[in-house]
């Protein structure tokens, strides 16, 4: 009789609501910026609600800096655990990954959607290096970037001696060929100096310049295309690895190819879309730049790709195989 209430106890448990249930697994994804901006809606919420739908794992985001603003230490929040998973642009994270600077070089690609796809595939094969602690879930590059100012600017000439905010070195040292002074800045600190006069103006991408407040306080859009910027999500490889392997496979499916194909399909209609606004909008002065300045700035373009590729035969191999991905995506277009 005990053997029988007790068997029908373990039962009557089991079918109870209120019967342990193994809890999915909870990863932490960190963002230094308003989940409401839309580069967080075209990159980052593709990717969460995807695993999402799965059960067994779940992604929190943490959006607004809430677990660490500096854009520089999102990876060694990864490293450290204080996140699972980081939203990082790499042009403020200085040399942690140098490889990227194939991707920022001007001149290379025409938009946004040759520069993800190169970008996604030159990490996957390993070539590019600093990212051994990392799986690296998303890649991709803005549009190239354009400058943005409160002076006006009609010319090439307009910009010389201007103060200009850069995304990183190797930016800097191409305006810096162009007759500028650079000055290389988080893009969530460059709207506050452009208002205070520190700098004149910022090289952006039209997208980032909206999200990150740049339009309302540099009102001259001179279309001058320079490099991308390079953008990743990173997951931490060993907190990866000690997932399930279902968990894995779960992860893996939304990351790569899958995750840049929708961040293009979001990104670039968007990137025109901002700048028929600015066109369209009479307070503000749009330019596209002169043949004669672009031929200028075309010479200064291949002279930088040139000397970046003579400082290692490493860098020489990402080029050509940057250069290689290129000519193979066109040849399918």
């Amino acid at each position: 009789m005990f053997k029988l209430l007790a068997q029908c106890a373990l039962l009557s448990f089991a079918l109870s609501p209120c019967a342990a249930i193994a809890e999915p697994i909870t990863l932490k994804l960190a963002f230094f910026t308003s989940d409401q901006s839309k580069i967080f809606n075209i990159a980052v919420r593709p990717f969460v609600d995807a695993v999402n739908a799965h059960e067994g794992i779940k992604i929190e985001t943490y959006p607004s800096g809430i677990l660490g603003k500096d854009q520089a230490q999102q990876p060694q929040m990864v490293r450290d655990g204080v996140a699972d998973i980081a939203f990082v642009v790499l042009g403020p994270t200085g040399n942690q990954f140098p490889d990227r600077s194939v991707m920022e070089l001007p001149g290379l690609f025409n938009d946004m959607a040759e520069a993800t796809l190169v970008c996604t595939r030159l990490i996957a094969s390993g070539m590019m290096e600093g990212f051994s602690d990392f799986y690296v879930i998303g890649a991709f590059a803005t549009d190239p970037e354009s400058i943005h100012t409160r002076p006006p600017v009609a010319t090439l000439g307009d910009l010389k001696e201007k103060r200009i905010r850069a995304n990183n070195m190797l930016e800097a040292w191409v305006l810096a060929k162009l007759g500028m002074y650079p000055v290389v800045l988080p893009i969530g600190k460059t709207a506050e100096a452009i208002s205070r006069g520190t700098i004149d103006g910022a090289a952006t991408a039209p997208l980032a310049m909206i999200d990150f407040g740049v339009g309302r306080v540099a009102t001259h859009h001179f279309m001058l295309s320079l490099g991308p910027t390079v953008i990743t999500i990173l997951m931490n490889r060993k907190k990866l690895e000690s997932l399930s392997k279902e968990n894995q496979a779960v992860i893996r499916q939304y990351s790569g190819e899958w995750l840049a194909a929708r961040i293009v399909e979001g990104y670039a209609p968007y990137n025109k879309e901002i700048v028929e606004q600015l066109k369209s909008d009479p307070a503000r002065e749009v330019v596209f730049p002169s043949q004669a300045d672009i031929n200028v700035a075309a010479m200064a373009f291949k002279a930088t790709r040139m000397e970046w590729a003579e400082t290692s035969p490493h860098n020489r191999q990402l080029l050509n195989a940057a250069e290689a991905e290129l000519r193979q995506l066109r040849s399918t277009q």
